[in-house]
Protein backbone atom coordinates (compact mmCIF):
# COMPACT_ATOMS: atom_id res chain seq x y z
CA UNK A 1 0.00 0.00 0.00
CA UNK A 2 2.82 2.44 0.84
CA UNK A 3 4.44 1.82 -2.56
CA UNK A 4 1.16 2.54 -4.31
CA UNK A 5 0.72 5.80 -2.41
CA UNK A 6 4.33 6.77 -3.21
CA UNK A 7 3.84 6.16 -6.93
CA UNK A 8 0.60 8.11 -6.88
CA UNK A 9 2.25 11.03 -5.13
CA UNK A 10 5.13 11.14 -7.60
CA UNK A 11 2.71 11.01 -10.51
CA UNK A 12 0.64 13.84 -9.08
CA UNK A 13 3.73 15.98 -8.50
CA UNK A 14 5.07 15.43 -12.01
CA UNK A 15 1.73 16.29 -13.59
CA UNK A 16 1.07 19.25 -11.27
CA UNK A 17 0.92 22.59 -13.11
CA UNK A 18 0.24 25.76 -11.21
CA UNK A 19 -1.34 28.37 -13.48
CA UNK A 20 -2.15 31.71 -11.86
CA UNK A 21 -5.57 33.09 -12.65
CA UNK A 22 -5.32 36.32 -14.60
CA UNK A 23 -8.18 38.54 -15.57
CA UNK A 24 -8.16 40.21 -18.95
CA UNK A 25 -6.40 43.52 -18.53
CA UNK A 26 -6.96 46.53 -20.77
CA UNK A 27 -4.29 47.55 -23.24
CA UNK A 28 -1.84 49.91 -21.47
CA UNK A 29 -1.83 53.49 -22.63
CA UNK A 30 1.94 53.46 -22.84
CA UNK A 31 4.74 50.95 -22.65
CA UNK A 32 6.52 50.61 -19.34
CA UNK A 33 10.04 49.49 -18.61
CA UNK A 34 10.30 46.04 -17.06
CA UNK A 35 13.59 46.92 -15.40
CA UNK A 36 13.17 47.21 -11.65
CA UNK A 37 12.87 50.78 -10.45
CA UNK A 38 13.59 49.81 -6.86
CA UNK A 39 17.28 49.27 -7.36
CA UNK A 40 19.72 51.83 -6.10
CA UNK A 41 20.65 54.35 -8.78
CA UNK A 42 23.91 53.16 -10.36
CA UNK A 43 27.07 55.22 -10.37
CA UNK A 44 27.29 56.72 -13.87
CA UNK A 45 30.66 58.40 -13.49
CA UNK A 46 32.26 55.70 -15.65
CA UNK A 47 30.22 57.01 -18.62
CA UNK A 48 31.98 60.36 -18.40
CA UNK A 49 35.29 58.52 -18.20
CA UNK A 50 34.33 56.75 -21.43
CA UNK A 51 34.11 60.07 -23.29
CA UNK A 52 37.04 61.74 -21.48
CA UNK A 53 34.83 64.66 -20.46
CA UNK A 54 37.88 66.80 -19.59
CA UNK A 55 38.93 66.84 -23.25
CA UNK A 56 35.77 68.72 -24.24
CA UNK A 57 36.70 71.57 -21.93
CA UNK A 58 39.41 72.54 -24.45
CA UNK A 59 36.72 74.34 -26.42
CA UNK A 60 35.91 76.58 -23.41
CA UNK A 61 32.18 76.36 -24.12
CA UNK A 62 29.95 75.65 -21.14
CA UNK A 63 26.92 75.18 -23.40
CA UNK A 64 28.70 72.42 -25.30
CA UNK A 65 29.79 70.73 -22.07
CA UNK A 66 26.21 70.77 -20.81
CA UNK A 67 24.93 69.23 -24.04
CA UNK A 68 27.57 66.49 -23.87
CA UNK A 69 26.45 65.67 -20.33
CA UNK A 70 22.79 65.64 -21.41
CA UNK A 71 23.59 63.22 -24.21
CA UNK A 72 25.51 60.93 -21.85
CA UNK A 73 22.56 60.76 -19.48
CA UNK A 74 19.59 60.93 -21.85
CA UNK A 75 20.50 59.59 -25.30
CA UNK A 76 18.40 56.51 -26.04
CA UNK A 77 21.05 54.75 -28.13
CA UNK A 78 23.34 54.96 -25.10
CA UNK A 79 20.63 53.65 -22.81
CA UNK A 80 20.19 50.67 -25.12
CA UNK A 81 23.95 50.08 -25.19
CA UNK A 82 24.01 50.03 -21.38
CA UNK A 83 21.05 47.65 -21.23
CA UNK A 84 22.80 45.42 -23.76
CA UNK A 85 25.70 45.10 -21.32
CA UNK A 86 23.25 44.04 -18.62
CA UNK A 87 21.83 41.37 -20.95
CA UNK A 88 25.26 39.87 -21.56
CA UNK A 89 26.05 40.02 -17.85
CA UNK A 90 22.95 38.00 -17.05
CA UNK A 91 23.83 35.52 -19.80
CA UNK A 92 27.21 35.08 -18.13
CA UNK A 93 25.54 34.42 -14.80
CA UNK A 94 23.14 31.94 -16.39
CA UNK A 95 26.03 30.04 -17.97
CA UNK A 96 27.98 30.05 -14.70
CA UNK A 97 25.01 28.30 -13.08
CA UNK A 98 25.83 25.24 -15.21
CA UNK A 99 29.05 24.84 -13.23
CA UNK A 100 27.10 24.43 -9.99
CA UNK A 101 24.84 21.64 -8.74
CA UNK A 102 21.12 22.04 -9.32
CA UNK A 103 18.49 21.08 -6.78
CA UNK A 104 14.72 20.86 -7.14
CA UNK A 105 12.01 20.06 -4.63
CA UNK A 106 8.26 19.74 -4.68
CA UNK A 107 5.23 18.99 -2.59
CA UNK A 108 2.28 16.79 -3.53
CA UNK A 109 -0.81 15.79 -1.54
CA UNK A 110 -2.96 12.86 -2.71
CA UNK A 111 -6.16 10.95 -1.88
CA UNK A 112 -6.31 7.24 -2.74
CA UNK A 113 -9.23 4.84 -2.54
CA UNK A 114 -8.30 1.23 -3.22
CA UNK A 115 -10.72 -1.20 -4.96
CA UNK A 116 -12.97 -2.89 -2.38
CA UNK A 117 -12.01 -0.42 0.34
CA UNK A 118 -14.62 1.73 2.03
CA UNK A 119 -12.32 4.50 3.17
CA UNK A 120 -10.01 6.96 1.43
CA UNK A 121 -6.42 7.39 2.52
CA UNK A 122 -4.53 10.66 2.39
CA UNK A 123 -0.84 10.98 1.59
CA UNK A 124 1.78 13.69 1.45
CA UNK A 125 5.07 13.63 -0.44
CA UNK A 126 8.11 15.91 -0.71
CA UNK A 127 10.48 14.76 -3.49
CA UNK A 128 13.93 16.32 -3.89
CA UNK A 129 16.44 15.84 -6.70
CA UNK A 130 20.07 17.05 -6.85
CA UNK A 131 22.06 16.90 -10.08
CA UNK A 132 25.67 17.78 -10.82
CA UNK A 133 27.96 17.32 -13.78
CA UNK A 134 31.48 16.84 -12.50
CA UNK A 135 33.45 19.31 -14.60
CA UNK A 136 36.79 17.53 -14.34
CA UNK A 137 37.72 18.54 -17.91
CA UNK A 138 36.63 22.18 -17.30
CA UNK A 139 34.29 22.14 -20.27
CA UNK A 140 31.57 24.10 -18.49
CA UNK A 141 34.18 26.46 -17.11
CA UNK A 142 35.40 27.17 -20.63
CA UNK A 143 31.83 27.83 -21.77
CA UNK A 144 31.46 30.39 -19.01
CA UNK A 145 34.73 32.03 -20.04
CA UNK A 146 33.48 32.18 -23.63
CA UNK A 147 30.25 33.92 -22.65
CA UNK A 148 32.20 36.25 -20.38
CA UNK A 149 34.22 37.42 -23.39
CA UNK A 150 30.93 38.41 -25.02
CA UNK A 151 30.05 40.36 -21.88
CA UNK A 152 33.41 42.14 -21.94
CA UNK A 153 32.94 42.82 -25.64
CA UNK A 154 29.53 44.36 -24.96
CA UNK A 155 31.21 46.81 -22.59
CA UNK A 156 33.51 47.83 -25.43
CA UNK A 157 30.44 48.32 -27.63
CA UNK A 158 28.99 50.50 -24.90
CA UNK A 159 32.14 52.59 -24.72
CA UNK A 160 32.26 52.92 -28.51
CA UNK A 161 28.64 54.10 -28.50
CA UNK A 162 29.39 56.79 -25.91
CA UNK A 163 32.40 58.05 -27.86
CA UNK A 164 30.40 58.08 -31.10
CA UNK A 165 27.45 59.97 -29.59
CA UNK A 166 29.71 62.51 -27.86
CA UNK A 167 31.51 63.04 -31.18
CA UNK A 168 28.20 63.44 -33.00
CA UNK A 169 26.98 65.98 -30.44
CA UNK A 170 30.17 68.03 -30.75
CA UNK A 171 30.28 67.93 -34.56
CA UNK A 172 26.59 68.77 -34.90
CA UNK A 173 26.88 71.62 -32.41
CA UNK A 174 29.81 73.15 -34.31
CA UNK A 175 28.06 72.74 -37.65
CA UNK A 176 24.96 74.48 -36.30
CA UNK A 177 27.05 77.36 -34.96
CA UNK A 178 28.87 77.50 -38.28
CA UNK A 179 25.56 77.63 -40.16
CA UNK A 180 24.46 80.49 -37.92
CA UNK A 181 27.55 82.40 -39.05
CA UNK A 182 27.23 81.46 -42.72
CA UNK A 183 23.50 82.27 -42.82
CA UNK A 184 24.24 85.69 -41.36
CA UNK A 185 26.88 86.28 -44.04
CA UNK A 186 24.62 84.91 -46.77
CA UNK A 187 21.88 87.32 -45.71
CA UNK A 188 24.33 90.17 -46.16
CA UNK A 189 25.30 88.81 -49.57
CA UNK A 190 21.64 88.61 -50.59
CA UNK A 191 21.12 92.21 -49.50
CA UNK A 192 24.17 93.26 -51.48
CA UNK A 193 22.96 91.40 -54.57
CA UNK A 194 19.59 93.08 -54.15
CA UNK A 195 21.35 96.44 -54.14
CA UNK A 196 23.40 95.43 -57.18
CA UNK A 197 20.30 94.36 -59.06
CA UNK A 198 18.50 97.58 -58.17
CA UNK A 199 21.46 99.63 -59.38
CA UNK A 200 21.78 97.58 -62.56
CA UNK A 201 18.06 97.95 -63.20
CA UNK A 202 18.27 101.71 -62.80
CA UNK A 203 21.35 101.92 -65.04
CA UNK A 204 19.62 99.75 -67.62
CA UNK A 205 16.70 102.18 -67.78
CA UNK A 206 19.20 104.98 -68.43
CA UNK A 207 20.94 102.91 -71.10
CA UNK A 208 24.18 102.57 -69.13
CA UNK A 209 23.94 98.80 -68.56
CA UNK A 210 22.87 96.07 -70.97
CA UNK A 211 19.79 93.96 -70.38
CA UNK A 212 22.00 90.85 -70.34
CA UNK A 213 24.03 92.20 -67.40
CA UNK A 214 20.81 93.11 -65.60
CA UNK A 215 19.45 89.60 -66.06
CA UNK A 216 22.77 88.19 -64.83
CA UNK A 217 22.48 90.31 -61.67
CA UNK A 218 18.93 89.10 -61.17
CA UNK A 219 20.07 85.47 -61.55
CA UNK A 220 22.78 86.02 -58.95
CA UNK A 221 20.17 87.44 -56.56
CA UNK A 222 17.84 84.47 -57.05
CA UNK A 223 20.72 82.02 -56.60
CA UNK A 224 21.73 83.78 -53.40
CA UNK A 225 18.18 83.60 -52.07
CA UNK A 226 18.00 79.89 -52.97
CA UNK A 227 21.31 79.22 -51.21
CA UNK A 228 20.01 81.03 -48.15
CA UNK A 229 16.91 78.83 -48.03
CA UNK A 230 19.06 75.72 -48.40
CA UNK A 231 21.31 76.82 -45.53
CA UNK A 232 18.31 77.45 -43.29
CA UNK A 233 16.90 74.04 -44.18
CA UNK A 234 20.21 72.39 -43.25
CA UNK A 235 20.25 74.23 -39.94
CA UNK A 236 16.70 73.15 -39.08
CA UNK A 237 17.52 69.53 -39.86
CA UNK A 238 20.70 69.67 -37.78
CA UNK A 239 18.80 71.19 -34.88
CA UNK A 240 16.28 68.33 -35.03
CA UNK A 241 19.10 65.79 -35.10
CA UNK A 242 20.82 67.56 -32.23
CA UNK A 243 17.68 67.34 -30.08
CA UNK A 244 17.50 63.59 -30.63
CA UNK A 245 21.20 63.22 -29.76
CA UNK A 246 20.72 64.90 -26.37
CA UNK A 247 17.47 63.03 -25.69
CA UNK A 248 15.03 65.88 -26.24
CA UNK A 249 12.04 66.26 -28.54
CA UNK A 250 12.72 67.96 -31.89
CA UNK A 251 9.88 70.28 -30.93
CA UNK A 252 12.46 72.02 -28.72
CA UNK A 253 14.80 72.70 -31.66
CA UNK A 254 14.10 76.43 -31.63
CA UNK A 255 15.18 76.68 -27.98
CA UNK A 256 18.65 75.17 -28.49
CA UNK A 257 21.22 77.71 -27.33
CA UNK A 258 24.66 77.90 -28.84
CA UNK A 259 27.69 80.10 -28.56
CA UNK A 260 28.45 82.55 -31.34
CA UNK A 261 30.73 80.91 -33.86
CA UNK A 262 33.20 83.79 -33.62
CA UNK A 263 33.57 83.12 -29.88
CA UNK A 264 34.24 79.40 -30.21
CA UNK A 265 37.76 78.49 -29.19
CA UNK A 266 39.97 76.52 -31.51
CA UNK A 267 43.54 76.40 -30.32
CA UNK A 268 44.62 72.76 -30.35
CA UNK A 269 48.27 71.84 -30.61
CA UNK A 270 48.31 69.20 -33.34
CA UNK A 271 50.98 66.55 -32.68
CA UNK A 272 53.45 65.89 -35.48
CA UNK A 273 52.98 62.15 -35.04
CA UNK A 274 51.12 59.67 -32.86
CA UNK A 275 52.54 56.22 -32.07
CA UNK A 276 50.55 53.28 -33.40
CA UNK A 277 50.24 51.97 -29.83
CA UNK A 278 47.47 54.47 -29.27
CA UNK A 279 45.02 52.13 -31.01
CA UNK A 280 44.93 50.01 -27.86
CA UNK A 281 42.64 52.76 -26.51
CA UNK A 282 40.05 52.07 -29.18
CA UNK A 283 37.08 49.96 -28.09
CA UNK A 284 36.78 48.22 -31.47
CA UNK A 285 40.40 47.06 -31.21
CA UNK A 286 39.90 45.76 -27.68
CA UNK A 287 36.69 43.98 -28.69
CA UNK A 288 38.38 42.36 -31.71
CA UNK A 289 41.06 41.07 -29.35
CA UNK A 290 38.42 39.70 -26.98
CA UNK A 291 36.63 37.96 -29.83
CA UNK A 292 39.87 36.20 -30.82
CA UNK A 293 40.21 34.98 -27.24
CA UNK A 294 36.59 33.82 -27.24
CA UNK A 295 37.02 31.95 -30.53
CA UNK A 296 40.07 30.19 -29.09
CA UNK A 297 38.08 29.11 -26.04
CA UNK A 298 35.27 27.84 -28.30
CA UNK A 299 37.80 25.60 -30.08
CA UNK A 300 38.80 24.15 -26.70
CA UNK A 301 35.16 23.47 -25.85
CA UNK A 302 34.62 21.77 -29.22
CA UNK A 303 37.57 19.46 -28.52
CA UNK A 304 36.26 18.62 -25.05
CA UNK A 305 32.90 17.59 -26.52
CA UNK A 306 34.66 14.34 -27.53
CA UNK A 307 35.37 13.55 -23.87
CA UNK A 308 32.94 11.70 -21.57
CA UNK A 309 30.70 13.54 -19.14
CA UNK A 310 30.37 12.45 -15.52
CA UNK A 311 26.98 13.01 -13.94
CA UNK A 312 25.98 12.57 -10.32
CA UNK A 313 22.35 12.51 -9.25
CA UNK A 314 20.82 12.24 -5.83
CA UNK A 315 17.19 11.92 -4.91
CA UNK A 316 15.11 11.91 -1.78
CA UNK A 317 11.46 11.47 -0.93
CA UNK A 318 9.57 12.18 2.27
CA UNK A 319 6.30 10.28 2.15
CA UNK A 320 3.71 9.97 4.93
CA UNK A 321 0.01 9.70 5.51
CA UNK A 322 -0.02 12.84 7.69
CA UNK A 323 2.01 16.04 7.62
CA UNK A 324 3.13 15.70 11.24
CA UNK A 325 5.23 12.61 10.54
CA UNK A 326 6.34 13.67 7.05
CA UNK A 327 9.92 14.68 7.86
CA UNK A 328 10.96 11.60 9.84
CA UNK A 329 13.64 9.06 9.06
CA UNK A 330 11.20 6.15 8.75
CA UNK A 331 9.30 8.00 6.02
CA UNK A 332 12.42 9.01 4.09
CA UNK A 333 13.79 7.44 0.94
CA UNK A 334 17.28 8.43 -0.30
CA UNK A 335 19.33 7.46 -3.30
CA UNK A 336 22.57 8.46 -5.01
CA UNK A 337 23.75 7.42 -8.46
CA UNK A 338 26.46 8.34 -10.89
CA UNK A 339 27.26 7.64 -14.49
CA UNK A 340 29.69 8.26 -17.29
CA UNK A 341 28.36 9.03 -20.74
CA UNK A 342 30.61 9.25 -23.76
CA UNK A 343 29.72 9.94 -27.39
CA UNK A 344 30.13 6.91 -29.64
CA UNK A 345 28.48 7.92 -32.88
CA UNK A 346 27.17 11.39 -33.70
CA UNK A 347 27.13 11.19 -37.48
CA UNK A 348 30.22 13.41 -37.71
CA UNK A 349 28.55 16.27 -35.84
CA UNK A 350 31.37 16.63 -33.31
CA UNK A 351 34.08 16.75 -35.99
CA UNK A 352 32.07 19.22 -38.03
CA UNK A 353 31.56 21.39 -34.96
CA UNK A 354 35.29 21.36 -34.23
CA UNK A 355 36.13 22.34 -37.80
CA UNK A 356 33.47 25.03 -37.65
CA UNK A 357 34.98 26.53 -34.50
CA UNK A 358 38.46 26.44 -36.02
CA UNK A 359 37.20 28.20 -39.15
CA UNK A 360 35.42 30.76 -36.97
CA UNK A 361 38.66 31.33 -35.08
CA UNK A 362 40.54 32.00 -38.33
CA UNK A 363 37.85 34.43 -39.54
CA UNK A 364 37.84 36.31 -36.22
CA UNK A 365 41.64 36.42 -36.28
CA UNK A 366 41.64 37.96 -39.77
CA UNK A 367 39.07 40.49 -38.59
CA UNK A 368 41.42 41.37 -35.71
CA UNK A 369 44.26 42.02 -38.17
CA UNK A 370 41.96 44.13 -40.33
CA UNK A 371 40.74 46.11 -37.29
CA UNK A 372 44.36 46.75 -36.37
CA UNK A 373 45.19 48.18 -39.78
CA UNK A 374 41.94 50.14 -40.07
CA UNK A 375 42.50 51.71 -36.66
CA UNK A 376 46.01 52.87 -37.63
CA UNK A 377 44.65 54.22 -40.92
CA UNK A 378 41.90 56.21 -39.20
CA UNK A 379 44.37 57.72 -36.72
CA UNK A 380 46.71 58.72 -39.54
CA UNK A 381 43.84 60.08 -41.65
CA UNK A 382 42.55 62.17 -38.75
CA UNK A 383 46.05 63.43 -37.98
CA UNK A 384 46.73 64.40 -41.61
CA UNK A 385 43.35 66.10 -41.95
CA UNK A 386 43.90 68.07 -38.74
CA UNK A 387 47.32 69.27 -39.82
CA UNK A 388 46.48 70.06 -43.45
CA UNK A 389 43.13 71.70 -42.75
CA UNK A 390 44.72 73.95 -40.16
CA UNK A 391 47.34 75.03 -42.66
CA UNK A 392 44.62 75.63 -45.24
CA UNK A 393 42.66 77.72 -42.75
CA UNK A 394 45.73 79.83 -42.02
CA UNK A 395 46.21 80.49 -45.73
CA UNK A 396 42.52 81.37 -46.15
CA UNK A 397 42.74 83.77 -43.20
CA UNK A 398 45.69 85.47 -44.94
CA UNK A 399 43.59 85.73 -48.08
CA UNK A 400 40.73 87.19 -46.05
CA UNK A 401 43.01 89.79 -44.46
CA UNK A 402 44.31 90.78 -47.89
CA UNK A 403 40.76 91.02 -49.24
CA UNK A 404 39.80 93.10 -46.22
CA UNK A 405 42.71 95.47 -46.81
CA UNK A 406 41.75 95.71 -50.47
CA UNK A 407 38.17 96.54 -49.54
CA UNK A 408 39.32 99.36 -47.26
CA UNK A 409 41.44 100.69 -50.10
CA UNK A 410 38.40 100.61 -52.39
CA UNK A 411 36.36 102.38 -49.72
CA UNK A 412 38.86 105.20 -49.87
CA UNK A 413 38.63 105.26 -53.65
CA UNK A 414 34.83 105.40 -53.43
CA UNK A 415 34.98 108.28 -50.95
CA UNK A 416 37.32 110.04 -53.37
CA UNK A 417 34.83 109.42 -56.18
CA UNK A 418 37.16 107.35 -58.33
CA UNK A 419 34.95 104.23 -58.29
CA UNK A 420 31.20 103.73 -58.31
CA UNK A 421 29.01 102.37 -55.54
CA UNK A 422 28.38 99.33 -57.70
CA UNK A 423 32.09 98.55 -57.79
CA UNK A 424 32.36 99.01 -54.02
CA UNK A 425 29.53 96.66 -53.09
CA UNK A 426 30.86 94.05 -55.49
CA UNK A 427 34.15 94.16 -53.57
CA UNK A 428 32.13 93.85 -50.36
CA UNK A 429 30.45 90.71 -51.69
CA UNK A 430 33.85 89.21 -52.46
CA UNK A 431 34.93 89.95 -48.89
CA UNK A 432 31.86 88.24 -47.44
CA UNK A 433 32.41 85.21 -49.68
CA UNK A 434 35.97 84.81 -48.38
CA UNK A 435 34.69 85.24 -44.80
CA UNK A 436 32.23 82.37 -45.40
CA UNK A 437 35.14 80.23 -46.54
CA UNK A 438 37.10 81.08 -43.39
CA UNK A 439 34.13 80.08 -41.23
CA UNK A 440 33.71 76.78 -43.08
CA UNK A 441 37.39 75.92 -42.70
CA UNK A 442 37.36 76.80 -39.02
CA UNK A 443 34.44 74.39 -38.59
CA UNK A 444 36.39 71.74 -40.51
CA UNK A 445 39.34 72.16 -38.16
CA UNK A 446 37.08 71.74 -35.13
CA UNK A 447 35.46 68.61 -36.53
CA UNK A 448 38.94 67.32 -37.46
CA UNK A 449 39.86 67.61 -33.79
CA UNK A 450 36.78 65.53 -32.93
CA UNK A 451 37.72 62.97 -35.60
CA UNK A 452 41.16 62.61 -34.02
CA UNK A 453 39.49 62.30 -30.62
CA UNK A 454 37.26 59.51 -31.93
CA UNK A 455 40.02 57.72 -33.86
CA UNK A 456 42.22 57.50 -30.76
CA UNK A 457 39.49 56.18 -28.50
CA UNK A 458 38.77 59.59 -26.88
CA UNK A 459 42.38 60.07 -25.78
CA UNK A 460 44.34 61.73 -28.58
CA UNK A 461 47.21 62.89 -26.38
CA UNK A 462 47.86 59.89 -24.14
CA UNK A 463 50.81 58.59 -26.16
CA UNK A 464 52.13 61.83 -27.61
CA UNK A 465 55.80 62.41 -26.90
Amino acid sequence: MKKIITIALLTSIISLNIIPAMADSPQPKQFKSMVSKNKKAPDESYKFAYININWWENFNDDLLNNYIEKAVLNNYDLKMATINVEEYYQQTRAQFANELPSATAGFGPSLIKMPGATNTKAGFGVPMIVQYEADIFLKNRNKTQSVKKLYEGSKMDERAAYIAIASAVGSTYFNIANLDKIISLQEEIVNIRQDIYNLMLARNKEGLTSTADTIKANKALVNGQTDLLELKKQREKLLNQFCVLIGESPENASSIERTSFDNLNYDFAIPSQIPSEIIVNRPDYVKAELMVEKAGIDVKVAKKEFLPSINIIGGGLFNAGDIGSLFTTKNMLLGVAGGIMTPLFQGGALKANLRLKKATYERVLQNYYKTNLTAIQEVNDALVASRMDKEKMIQTEKQYNLEKADYKFNEQKFNQGTISKLDLIQHQENLLTIEKLVAQQKAECMTDAISLYKATGSRPYDYVN
